[in-house]
């Protein structure tokens, strides 16, 4: 084998690597959804300890108004003054911004 040919198909591999990774990132719409509950736990720990944590892994439709966009629901439960307290969070399921929280 030539070194020509080497070199030659390194960089072929090497450039269908990054149009492979560009595509399946541009295929992927929405932020994951472990991601998106990561980041409101660590916001909900700031001011205390959380007993528990759900996300629904699936984007559903949510209407506010006049917007209409595909969302996360989930919920933290912590203990506030000895008592359990619940909260719902919606998130925007392309960037992960919390658009509501529901004290429950």
């Amino acid at each position: 084998m030539k070194l020509r040919d080497f070199v030659l198909g390194v960089v072929t591999g090497v450039a269908a690597t990054v149009a492979v990774q560009r595509a399946m990132s541009e295929m992927a719409p929405y932020a994951p959804a472990d991601a998106v509950l990561s980041n409101v736990k660590e916001t909900f720990l700031k001011e205390g300890p959380i007993e528990g944590s759900w996300i629904v892994m699936e984007p559903e439709t949510y209407e506010k108004n006049v917007l209409t966009l595909d969302v996360y629901r989930g919920g933290i439960t912590r203990m506030e003054n000895g008592k359990v307290q619940q909260y719902e969070f919606i998130a925007d399921a392309q960037t992960g911004t919390v658009i509501d929280v529901i004290q429950k």
